[in-house]
């Protein structure tokens, strides 16, 4: 029986079937697709022809192409919708994935047959799909023996599903540890909020209260905004204390990640799994990233300690953790930031996508937009937009799904449906998940600023897939090293404020006067107020992801939660007064979602885009820098190596300065 993945979907731009997909169906597609390919991968292997690039590497882009689209569909439904069946089917699949891919690249007659491939005369693009597939397999432990081999299947097996098993078990535990306030303690959220938590106190079986469902960072949106002491502590409580209190839970799976990476990392021929990770990054040094962080955390903890003295003073007690985000709120407008209360009445959803992000990008880049309401999606609340560029030529389809579910995962991310490529004729789907609060029936969805940057932010990541000119799959779209992926994302963010763009979203939900000059002015200043915070919050959080992966195997780490504490204060911070953005518990940057020994790359990437910006400004046509940055950067992928496209553009190469004011560090 063949699967619905057998062939190329007839929908417009090869779209799955989303709306009729089950988890059977997904398992099904899978395990035919891991069949196909690897009988297409074997028969390139022995093929008695001799080796060249198009019957090796080329035949290799070219294979697996059911198996790809059931892959892709598979993990944009599991963590989207979260259902128990879906959820069953996730541990199915990453095991049968992991195993096959360590099939595929382990294969000794297939790693010969790749070497002797004569690769003198080949131009840029395919002399780099050969680099990037040999490196890949390199770093795989394609050379290994057939003993070591085997024990390198059985590690990826166990990482593979402890991983799975870990961002399982933190999205349960978000939902085990929402917080329940009663109408008293949940005086100051707004309306809105107030509405959409009575509701959710309601579905989750409760006659009474209004249940603040957690997000997966340490710090809460609702702290901003609740009066009483004793519900903002036991909101930041239950958020920093997920994971910590059960004995088979996330931190018992981290430290086991952790190990088996190291293990792996050694039989690879490296110190740690950190230093494996940087292989394949743009900065391979892991010392120099390192420094970069660590140059950083002194003035940043300052700069946080005197953010807590303000807080104190206005609240006249010492400020606490759960303090801290109503501080930084209600303080913002006295030191040029923005009282985030008073701004999101002006920044309703829809008008920020078709406003605000979807106008930054025809600004920029002279992209067009049209809505499709005849698209079968996964989910009733998700949007798609055909997408054309600026001379009509559609350029592939983008589907938004913004808000929170019971079952969705925590987060915001960016995936590809399919990706864009000249080698297979395909043009790329692309979507965003964000998890924005539901707003309560008849009531419009109200962003907040960090919600609205949230936007522009994943969308960055879309338009790095969506205006891809690449050949081959393997090297399109976002696929750039982890260190480079979150660069052209952060660029993206700058549109936000721009006095191009800004005017037209933000206007008041009721009465559509725009934002007051001031508030305008407030969110244009580029204030460094909070970033102290921010800064710490954010560095803590990287170097406890380092910590974690320089562990030797002869290294124990101890009690998870002391290793924790001791790696965040040896590096310079005080976790209990700033715990750092993500703890051990519900770290699944690194421990389950590919970031590993990579979180610092928002800090790398936003060295990156703080450079870019200041280019950027100094443009006198934002268009034609447009083009040249989408001509130069975006539409090039990893076709060659990615500081080579940001010199093609920036002309040298970046530097540290335009970040370090950005942050208040300089």
């Amino acid at each position: 029986m063949t699967s619905l993945f057998s062939q190329p979907s007839t929908l417009p731009f090869e779209l799955p079937p989303l709306a009729t997909l089950t988890a059977d169906d997904l398992v099904q597609g899978v395990r035919e697709g891991i069949a196909e390919h690897a009988a297409q991968v074997e028969a390139i292997a022995v093929d008695p022809s001799p080796a060249t690039f198009e019957n090796t590497f080329v035949a290799l882009e070219r294979s697996g192409a059911t198996l790809r689209r059931a892959v892709q569909a598979a993990f944009l439904l599991i963590p989207t919708l979260g259902t128990d069946e879906l959820q069953a089917a996730e541990v199915t699949l990453t095991e049968a994935l992991s195993a096959h891919e360590d099939a595929v690249l382990l294969d000794p007659a297939l790693t010969e047959r790749l070497s002797s491939v004569d690769l003198s005369g080949l131009d840029d693009e395919d002399a780099r799909l050969a680099e990037v597939t040999l490196r890949r397999r390199r770093l795989a432990g394609a050379e290994l023996d057939e003993a070591q081999r085997a024990t390198l299947t059985e590690l990826n097996a166990r990482i593979s599903a402890a991983s799975t098993a870990y961002g399982q078990r933190v999205g349960q535990d978000m939902r085990d540890a929402a917080v329940l306030l009663s109408t008293e303690e949940a005086r100051g959220l707004d309306e809105d909020r107030l509405d959409s938590t009575a509701a959710a106190a309601r579905e989750a079986g409760h006659e009474e209260g209004h249940l603040i469902s957690l997000l997966l960072p340490s710090s809460q949106p609702a702290l901003e905004a609740l009066e009483d002491e004793a519900a903002r502590r036991r909101l930041h409580e239950a958020s920093v204390d997920r994971g910590s209190k059960a004995p088979e839970g996330t931190l018992t799976l981290a430290v086991e990640i952790a190990r088996l990476r190291a293990e792996r990392a050694a039989l690879l021929g490296y110190r740690h799994h950190a230093e494996l990770t940087l292989a394949e990054r743009s900065e391979t040094d892991l010392e120099k990233v390192e420094a970069l962080l660590g140059s950083a955390v002194d003035q940043a903890v300052a700069n946080a300690r005197a953010e807590d003295e303000r807080i104190a003073a206005w609240q006249g007690s010492e400020t606490r953790p759960w303090d801290r985000a109503r501080g930084l709120a209600a303080l913002g407008a006295d030191e040029g930031g923005v009282d985030p209360a008073a701004v999101r009445e002006y920044f309703e959803l829809d008008r920020v996508i078709t406003e605000g992000v979807f106008r930054a990008a025809t600004l920029v880049y002279g992209l067009g937009f049209v809505e499709r309401t005849d698209l079968p999606l996964h989910h009733p609340e998700a949007r798609a937009w055909e997408v054309h560029d600026a001379d009509g030529t559609p350029l592939g389809l983008f589907i938004g799904d913004y808000f929170a579910r019971p079952t969705k995962r925590g987060g915001a991310w960016m995936d590809e449906l399919v990706t864009g490529n000249t080698l297979l004729g395909q043009k790329p789907v692309v979507t965003n998940t964000l998890n924005i609060p539901h707003p309560a029936p008849g009531r419009p969805a109200l962003c907040t600023w960090d919600e609205v940057h949230t936007l522009f932010h994943e969308f960055g990541h879309a338009l790095h897939g969506l205006l891809t000119t690449v050949r081959y799959p393997s090297l399109a779209g976002t696929a750039v090293p982890r260190d480079i992926v979150e660069y052209p994302s952060q660029v993206n963010e700058l549109w936000a404020s721009h006095p191009d763009v800004l005017p037209h979203y933000a206007r008041h939900v009721v009465t559509g006067e725009p934002l007051p000059q001031d508030l305008v002015a407030a969110l244009q200043s580029g204030s460094t107020w909070g970033e102290g915070f921010a800064t710490t919050e954010y560095l803590a959080a990287a170097l406890l992801d380092l910590a974690w992966h320089r562990l030797t195997p002869e290294q124990d780490p101890g009690d998870p939660l002391d290793f924790e504490h001791r790696a965040l204060t040896e590096a310079g911070f005080d976790p209990d007064a700033v715990p750092p953005r993500y703890r051990t518990g519900y770290f699944q940057h690194i421990f389950e979602s590919g970031y590993s020994a990579g979180y610092y790359s928002y800090f790398w990437a936003e060295v990156l885009d703080a450079d870019t910006v200041q280019w950027f400004k100094e443009q006198p046509d934002v268009r034609a820098a447009g083009e040249t940055f989408r001509r130069e950067f975006l539409s090039r992928g990893d076709t060659r190596d990615t500081l080579a496209s940001y010199r093609a553009f920036r002309g040298r190469d970046p530097r540290t300065e335009p970040l370090l004011r950005r942050r208040g560090l300089a």
